[in-house]
């Protein structure tokens, strides 16, 4: 049945190396592999030092410089990208499916032979106080970074995933090698392949150029565990024309039901264009451009945001209207009956069938799941879930976590 959605096969190399290959009809390869290794991670000397290593990767390593190494890149004619988040590193390619041997040996070169160059290092640094500083002038991103800051006292999700200028500033090589050696190592490492070639050819080409990886043991830091702070705070902000308001829950402790139906009720209250939140703040009364809600339900990190931007006159107004919606959802008052039910199912298995279809999509999926330890068919299960879930299921998960929430407004600041 499972072949069905697509034809998976799970490995583990010698050197604890995981990988999961996927045979499709697609004349796309699709390339994924993560570092189980994040911010969170971070001592506070080491503030950004996972994303400082995500950018030293395509900066030279035994055999090439940096020039080489984007050449190559370009030249698989696809796209290639990387990124950092609290809990992981991600570097991706997508290409023509001939071009798999090629992606593989540049990727296993990145990330077992580089050997962080001076001279890069230095430029490199300066384009992450760059990225820093555009971040801290996004107002969105810039609420971001101060709700989580006042939301926890200990909880590392406080801390900018980018770091902070005086931590950037102090990140020397040796400190780079270090942190890579650490944990760049293959038993910390997963990969995904999405291609139209036999698992044991795919195989062949990984072993290939993994194999020599050498296994070596790790200690990770101890991640805590914090709720955050039930409190509302205000600033301001010159040069800015409109306000925000964020909201930050969390909400540890659920089960994998219960998560599933919080991932369906976001999808009505704020994570679409016909969304609660969307109607009531922009359709109806007009306060609003966008309005949208969030959420991050990895291992570790248990969030679920609010995110608006307004004229500031309006900010009282969109703050009620947003109480006001949580409080019908939580009060019943907002009917979620079985047309709505089905409805919002329908928006959700298109969801998954939309992911199962993209080549590229499909092997992010199987990738995070075997980072998170999960089943890559985790999706059956949840259909399941989803056919026989009611009303009820909404309306009792909206109760244990839309309460409680940290609340960040920036005003501008008006000039004299």
């Amino acid at each position: 049945m499972r072949e069905n959605f697509f034809d998976a096969k799970e490995t583990m190399l010698y050197n604890g190396l995981k990988i999961v290959t996927v045979k499709r009809n697609t004349q796309l390869m699709s390339l994924n592999v993560g570092i189980n290794v994040g911010s969170i991670y971070e001592d506070e000397s080491q503030r950004g030092i996972a994303h400082f290593i995500e950018h030293m990767m395509f900066k030279g390593t035994h055999s090439k410089n940096n020039e080489e190494i984007n050449d190559i890149l370009e030249g698989l004619g696809g796209d290639y990208n990387a990124y950092t988040d609290y809990t992981r590193t991600v570097y991706s390619i997508t290409a023509l499916s001939n071009e798999l041997e090629p992606a593989v040996s540049i990727i296993a070169d990145m990330l077992i032979n580089s050997i962080f160059p001076q001279s890069e290092l230095n430029k490199e640094r300066g384009v992450i106080l760059s990225e820093i500083k555009t971040s801290i002038d996004d107002i969105e991103d810039l609420s971001y970074r101060k709700i989580n800051e006042i939301a926890f006292d200990r909880n590392p999700i406080k801390y900018e995933i980018l770091g902070y200028e005086y931590s950037v500033n102090n990140i020397e090589r040796k400190h780079l090698v270090e942190f890579y050696k650490k944990y760049y190592v293959p038993n910390n490492c997963c990969i995904s392949v999405v291609s139209p070639f036999e698992h044991e050819y795919v195989m062949d080409i990984i072993k290939k150029y993994f194999n020599l990886w050498k296994y070596n043991e790790i200690l990770k830091k101890y991640v805590i565990i914090e709720n955050n702070k039930p409190i509302i705070k205000k600033t301001f902000k010159k040069d800015i024309e409109q306000g925000t308001i964020t909201y930050l829950y969390t909400f540890y402790g659920l089960t994998e039901k219960e998560e599933l139906a919080l991932r369906i009720l976001n999808n009505k209250f704020g994570d679409s264009s016909n969304s609660i939140l969307f109607k009531e703040l922009r359709e109806k009364r007009g306060l609003v451009y966008d309005v949208y809600s969030t959420l991050d339900i990895s291992k570790n990190i248990k969030t679920l945001y609010i995110f608006t931007s307004m004229d500031s006159k309006n900010i009282d107004s969109a703050l009620n209207i947003i109480d006001l919606c949580i409080d019908k959802i939580i009060n019943k008052e907002i009917i979620f009956d079985s047309n709505t039910m089905k409805q919002i199912k329908k928006v959700f298995k298109t969801s998954i069938a939309s992911t199962l279809e993209d080549s590229s999509e499909l092997s992010s999926y199987v990738l995070l799941q075997i980072m998170e330890d999960d089943d890559i068919f985790k999706f059956e299960h949840e259909m399941e879930y989803i056919d026989n879930m009611k009303g009820e299921d909404l309306y009792s998960v909206a109760n244990k976590v839309l309460k409680n929430p940290t609340i960040y407004i920036i005003m501008p600041e008006k000039s004299e």
